[in-house]
């Protein structure tokens, strides 16, 4: 083994330094909490970044300059924590965010605004773009009208309802008819209109209640009003009807986001779409150009996790074992677990994309067996001693981060909600595109594993595709930054048009692949392919 270098114990000592003050509960760190010699070594080994001056969150080494992933990460912890050492307890986010938050919206905005009674009016510059504003507030929240969630301090919802402008209903407009979706009475809203006389907010939050298909709600709101002598004219804040969906009492305001993008974006994938051909009368053709896209199809995704020191990590720093160049041996290992797990998968989606050409319904076949499709993924790295089998037990029980992606993942305790929804939802669409298109989308919108996600959801969206006879589509790495970018337009801004029109013009290539190797003088689909 090679002799410890002075810099590398100068690195270990500095990561159990840091890894001290994270078991503390500290995950973004000022200045002063770290010697100068383990802050430089930290900074300079890529574990620590800064997010403004006298202030560091962690990373993960070998991140480029420009990558977001580590500030996402630690945004809301760095919010919350440099809040209270300005502002103690006396600060929550502005209406706007509140109500994102309370309707189960994990993006960032790009300006956070944060009322405090001692704010000074002023913007800090934040990381990825963003900025915060803190706001001195004149009509500070009271107590009772400010609660806690995801770390962060935020009005109640019906408090920030009474607040929020008008505009928001347009801007935000999936956020408003979650939060309104999410309201059991009018009792807590109606004393709130009621504690400030305000008439022109309760008609607008009644017509916004009944576009909603919360009528009774909104009933309540303009009667109450009206018997104390108001004058209450309700008025439709939203620019465009809101999607109506029905019994959504007591679901998860993750759980009514999915159901209510799946409604809303339907139409457009439809539109980016041909018709289905329908499922194969002969399914042997149609598996024998499945197999045949094996080779091209074989790659790997990225997805990121957490960024915590463990003591396997200081162990490895301190004997020498890390090295944060290219360990080619170590690379070639993982790629050679990659490849088998990627085969073997794969094997299982093909047997059950030959139950679905079968007639099974698509939606119970994958709900059914993507655990399997998930467990062969990570087989290798279980028989490695990479990872334990109890690691591809059931969903993720952490928080994930996707890199370089403005969208961050529901937490894990939404995730057992969505998952069942996203398969009821697959289970009941009648067109194929949309199940292929939503059901990819939904599934890495929700992250529901902790690695593995885009492989499973390219899988789930091809077993969706032959659902409807349309051929397995290969994302190609070439169109990988087009890829990503779609996606998080319809993560982070619900705009799926990039990703469906993405993904049709990739299954055109396909079908454009297959008819030009059935074409005379050409190979025939159907070849043995390799195993990794």
């Amino acid at each position: 083994m090679a002799a410890e270098t002075p810099s590398q114990r100068r690195l270990a000592s500095a990561l159990i330094s840091l890894k001290s003050l994270q078991d503390s509960g500290l995950t973004v760190l000022r200045t002063n909490e770290l010697s100068r010699d383990d802050r430089e070594a930290l900074v300079g080994a890529g574990f620590l970044k800064p997010v403004i001056k006298g202030w560091y969150m962690p990373s993960r080494p070998g991140e480029s300059d420009g990558e977001t992933t580590a500030w996402y990460a630690s945004a809301n912890d760095f919010i919350a924590r440099y809040c209270e050492e300005r502002f103690g307890t006396e600060w929550c986010v502005g209406a706007d965010h509140s109500i994102r938050i309370h309707a189960g919206n994990t993006s960032l905005p790009t300006q956070v605004v944060v009322n405090a009674l001692a704010g000074g009016n002023s913007v800090v510059t934040l990381p990825a773009g963003h900025s915060m504003l803190d706001y001195r507030a004149k009509d500070f929240p009271a107590a009772g009208n400010r609660t806690t969630i995801g770390g962060l301090r935020a009005m109640t919802l019906e408090h920030a309802l009474v607040r929020v402008p008008e505009s928001f209903y347009r801007t935000y407009s999936r956020d408003a008819q979650i939060a309104l979706l999410g309201l059991k009475d009018a009792s807590v809203l109606v004393r709130q209109l009621l504690d400030g006389s305000h008439s022109v907010i309760a008609g607008r939050l009644a017509g916004a209640l009944r576009a909603c298909g919360q009528d009774a709600i909104a009933d309540d709101v303009l009667s109450t009003m009206r018997s104390v002598g108001h004058p209450v004219s309700e008025t439709n804040p939203f620019a465009d009807p809101p999607p109506t969906l029905k019994n959504l009492r007591g679901e998860s305001p993750y759980v009514t986001r999915i159901r209510l993008m799946w409604e809303s974006m339907r139409g457009d994938v439809i539109k980016a779409f041909p018709p289905a051909p329908g499922l194969p009368t002969a399914p042997a053709p149609y598996m024998a150009a499945v197999k045949d896209s094996y080779a091209r199809d074989a790659y790997n995704s990225l997805s990121i996790e957490g960024y915590r020191v463990t003591n396997e990590l200081i162990e490895r720093v301190a004997s020498g074992g890390w090295n944060p160049e290219k360990n080619e041996a170590d690379e070639q290992s993982r790629d050679a677990m990659a490849a088998r797990g990627y085969y073997q998968a794969r094997i299982e989606v093909e047997a059950s994309i030959g139950r679905i050409l079968l007639g099974s319904n698509a939606g119970i076949v994958a709900s059914r067996d993507h655990r399997t499709w998930y467990r062969e993924l990570f087989a290798p790295s279980v028989t490695a001693g990479l990872l334990k089998a109890q690691d591809l037990a059931g969903y993720r029980g952490h928080q994930v981060y996707i890199r370089n992606a403005a969208h961050v993942p529901p937490p894990a305790e939404a995730v057992r909600d969505m998952m069942p929804t996203m398969f009821e939802l697959l289970e009941s669409e009648p067109q194929a595109c949309v199940r292929a298109v939503l059901g990819h989308f939904v599934f890495v919108f929700t992250h529901p594993y902790p690695d593995g996600n885009g492989r499973i959801g390219r899988f789930l969206m091809n077993a969706m595709m032959a659902s409807g006879g349309y051929p397995w589509t290969v994302i190609e790495l070439e169109r990988r930054s087009e890829y990503m970018t779609a996606l998080d337009q319809a993560s982070s801004r619900e705009n799926i048009v990039p990703f469906a029109q993405f993904v049709a013009s990739s299954m055109r290539r396909e079908a454009e692949l297959i008819k030009a190797k059935l074409r005379p003088g050409k190979a025939s689909a159907g070849r043995r392919r390799p195993k990794p």
